[in-house]
């Protein structure tokens, strides 16, 4: 069997589907996609960490059709690997290193309360409270003025549904619309910040970077960053929700908050697809994987495997060990992960000063890579 990534049925729930295919085998070939598929734990986690396989960004043609696009990508560190990626990851390390992601922690877990506390008896938790939560979070970060941060999400929206494995010309059109426009405006806040530099992370990023590198980190940052939290925060939500005697337990026992945490990435994961090329033959589960072919690591199938999670299919509040692959691992492991961390963890905190119950279903995206929910209604008392 194979899967239909573009399935609706599918993208509903992916998981048995998932399951299907890890139980197939750990690597299996992909024909509708051309790449091999690591289904399995062991293999989703040796394509994140074998050195044999890489990111090598190739243009998207036609190149001058896709210039706003390719030029966020072959500049930033996701898309490179050493020794572009060591430089530009250092970079970004050392200005994350100043304490930025510290000195936000207060005012993450006060936004979060102050989101819920002014969503109303009904809300949407997405657009009530994980993605404003998300956007203050990075743009705080970053140093993007208050009043233009309601900019910022809808561009990320466009530009990240590229990802997707089947898209739309207007899906295309209006994600290279939002490249040019956000590319523009970086330009101009990176020519403020280094005349008049504060203390922020564009302006400890502007002596390390070129101006195509410091847009391209500023985009990612922002895409990858606020993209899984809201994520992460939304389904990790309704999978708390849906298992009701874990969500009395984590009430009972606030010390659960930081592993009920990474069971939400864990249990419904936010990125489900991370393609690496192979610089040279390698053997991932078993399967020879040829030099110039691509492989994907299946991080939701990985999270659900049996022979790594006990009840995988299960909400677990307290799951300890939970060596869940939902930030990556090895040479791209997620370097905003520690802010993604805080941000889940306030709002977690914040959502459970109230009873909170659904209050209606919740509609999902209608995408695979970036897994998450458009609407999820909540009543809170």
């Amino acid at each position: 069997m194979t899967v239909d990534f573009t399935d609706p049925e599918f993208i509903q729930d992916p998981y048995p589907g998932l399951a299907r295919l890890r139980e197939q085998g750990a690597v299996t070939w992909h024909e509708p996609t051309g790449q091999f598929l690591a289904a399995s734990h062991a293999a989703a986690g040796a394509v994140l960490r074998d050195r044999r396989l890489g990111r090598f960004w190739q243009d998207r043609e036609p190149a001058e059709v896709y210039e706003p696009f390719n030029l966020l990508h072959r500049n930033q560190m996701m898309e490179n690997e050493p020794p572009v990626h060591t430089r530009l990851r250092s970079v970004v390390a050392r200005a994350f290193g100043r304490g930025h992601v510290a000195r936000l922690r207060p005012a993450v877990a006060a936004s979060a309360q102050t989101l819920v506390r002014e969503a109303g008896l009904e809300f949407d938790l997405l657009a009530d409270v994980a993605e404003p939560l998300a956007v203050t979070v990075i743009a705080e970060l970053l140093g993007v003025p208050p009043g233009d941060r309601g900019r910022l999400r809808p561009w990320s929206a466009a530009i990240v549904r590229m990802y997707e494995v089947s898209r739309t010309a207007e899906v295309e059109t209006a994600a290279l619309e939002a490249c040019r426009e956000f590319t523009s405006y970086l330009r101009w806040l990176t020519a403020e910040r280094a005349s008049s530099p504060r203390d922020d992370l564009i302006s400890h990023l502007v002596p390390g970077l070129s101006a195509d590198e410091l847009v391209a980190t500023a985009i990612l940052l922002l895409n990858a960053g606020h993209e899984a939290s809201v994520n992460a925060l939304g389904g990790g939500m309704v999978a708390l929700l849906r298992h009701p005697a874990e969500l009395a337990r984590l009430r009972s026992d606030p010390a659960l908050l930081v592993p009920a945490g990474e069971e939400m990435i864990r249990y419904d994961s936010p990125l489900h697809m991370f393609v690496r090329t192979a610089a040279a033959d390698v053997t991932i589960g078993g399967v020879r994987v040829p030099a110039g072919a691509k492989i994907a690591a299946l991080l939701g199938a990985a999270n659900r495997d049996p022979a790594v999670f006990a009840s995988p299919d299960s909400f677990d509040a307290g799951r300890d060990p939970n060596p869940h692959l939902g930030f990556g691992a090895g040479l791209h492991f997620c370097l905003g992960a520690p802010l993604a961390r805080i941000e889940l963890q306030a709002g977690l905190r914040a959502l459970l000063s109230y009873e909170i119950e659904l209050a209606a279903e919740p509609v999902n995206r209608p995408t695979f890579v970036l897994r998450g929910y458009r609407e999820v209604r909540l009543t809170r008392s």
